[in-house]
């Protein structure tokens, strides 16, 4: 059993809004029947996460201020793929160092998802990272605003997944992350892919030679 990618025809798209990150659209989809639908789809360039575990089995975790729900989230190293051309495990290289001033020798695939699949094209991959390393000077990039100021902590894994379960932390990206790489210890770590691998999610994701992975 696997997602079947097999999209009804457009019949015709008008554009709602375009801002700095993401754009909205309606689609009038063909269902067939004679039956025609409008559906609003929020445009989104997609994003990565990163689940760094240390060498004792500790999940690091930013405390990020998040304007929508007015509070401070703690939240996996994570950005947007906002940069054209740019490979998803590039991306997440990059983000790791920017936000949390730390890379990586050992990266996997943890886990694809989309964010909310039933309004948005976001796609999401999230990156397991070990054998974890501080980057002389620290944070490649000072942040503006809600970036300024990134509070770190590490987590071991058992008491992050109790914290998800228990209702205290909220951000998808680290509900995910975090159950995802719990899983896949348990399991070994025999379900991770390759970290430079096609994404499903996104088809024009195919594999990178670029990146610095060993």
């Amino acid at each position: 059993m696997r997602d079947v990618r097999d999209p009804y025809p457009v019949v015709s798209s008008q554009s709602r809004f375009t801002g700095h990150v993401w754009s909205v659209r309606s689609d009038s989809i063909d269902f067939g029947e004679g039956v025609v639908v409008e559906r609003d789809i929020l445009d989104h360039p997609g994003a990565v996460g990163v689940a760094a575990i240390d060498d004792a089995g500790a999940i690091l975790l930013i405390r990020q201020y998040r304007h929508p729900i007015g509070g401070y989230l703690f939240e996996l190293p994570a950005g947007l793929r906002d940069v054209e051309d740019e490979h998803p495990l590039v991306t997440a290289q990059r983000e790791l160092a920017e936000e949390a001033g730390l890379a990586a020798n050992r990266w996997d695939v943890l886990v694809d998802f989309f964010n909310s699949p039933g309004g948005s094209n976001e796609a999401f991959r999230c990156f397991l990272a070990r054998d974890v390393y501080e980057i002389p000077g620290g944070r490649q990039h000072s942040g503006d605003a809600e970036e300024r100021s990134l509070p770190q902590v590490w987590v071991p894994l058992d008491e992050a997944v109790g914290l998800v379960l228990g209702g205290a932390l909220h951000n998808p990206t680290t509900v995910t992350g975090v159950l995802a790489a719990h899983a896949a210890q348990e399991r070994g770590w025999t379900t991770l892919r390759p970290a430079d691998g096609p994404m499903w999610a996104l088809p024009d994701v195919a594999p990178d030679a670029t990146s610095n992975v060993p």
